[in-house]
């Protein structure tokens, strides 16, 4: 078998249809897994599972809300129905939110932990019920954040330093199980949010701006999906089979060389 095969395996990612997720869900596929897709926006997703059957794979998009516990939990039993089994899931799904202490509201607090953290919960929830039956591998998305203090992100690190400890928790608690959880932080990666972001707070000046943020990774650039799913693919396979409860920077030197 071809090295990070994951032929015959059940993916499930979530926030699979745009930016890390899709190179995810992409990548995951070629790879010869059943991709189950969840997101919210379905265009985006049956373009994406259109395009991977197109290719030759396989796939499935599921529209759903992370933060929505019931609406998981029958997702996730239809996933098994389909493939009787489940392998893989990526806990991808995130929103972001940019403030400190005193300008996050509570409804911004409110939305930045239904998402980035009960759907963690939600969706690790529903998987492990599974997984139980056969073992397998939750990888979610912590940040840099989870690391080190950046300015005027309260809330967002809240949240991602509740993932990194999810992870380290469910690692623990499922070892026995033959469940292996790790956690990946990246940094800064161009993504169709950081275009919309500039696009929306700095009009005509996108360009100079995305320069200016690809300055603050030392390696002098932003990181791209496609190596978040590279790392992401590493340790979803056969082959990080001896490795759980690790987060994984990839982050361009931020953590270590901007400290």
């Amino acid at each position: 078998m071809a090295p990070f095969s994951l032929q015959g395996k059940s993916a499930v990612i979530t926030g699979g249809s745009k930016g890390i997720g899709r190179s995810l869900s992409e990548l995951f596929a070629r790879q010869g897994a059943t991709v189950h897709i969840l997101d919210l926006d379905k265009a985006s997703g049956d373009t994406v599972a259109g395009g991977i059957l197109e290719s030759g794979g396989n796939a499935h998009f599921h529209i759903a809300d992370v933060s929505d516990q019931k609406t998981i939990l029958s997702v996730f039993d239809d996933i098994y129905s389909i493939d009787n089994r489940l392998n893989i899931l990526v806990n991808n799904a995130g929103i972001a939110h940019i403030g400190n202490l005193e300008n996050t509201t509570e409804e911004d607090f409110d939305r930045i932990y239904a998402v980035n953290v009960k759907g963690v919960y939600n969706c690790s929830l529903a998987a492990i019920r599974h997984m139980k039956k056969g073992g397998g591998v939750i990888l979610n998305m912590a940040s840099v954040v989870s690391h080190t203090g950046v300015a005027d992100r309260f809330a967002y690190t809240m949240s991602k330093g509740a993932v990194l400890t999810m992870t380290y928790s469910i690692a623990k608690d499922y070892i026995d199980q033959n469940i292996r959880c790790n956690s990946i932080s990246p940094a800064r990666v161009h993504t169709p949010f950081v275009d919309g972001y500039l696009k929306n707070h700095y009009p005509g000046k996108e360009k100079e701006k995305f320069k200016e943020l690809s300055k603050t990774q030392p390696i002098g650039r932003m990181g791209q999906p496609d190596e978040i799913a590279s790392l992401a693919l590493f340790l979803c396979s056969d082959e990080a089979g001896f490795i759980t409860g690790t987060d994984y920077p990839i982050d361009g030197g931020f953590i270590t060389l901007n400290t």
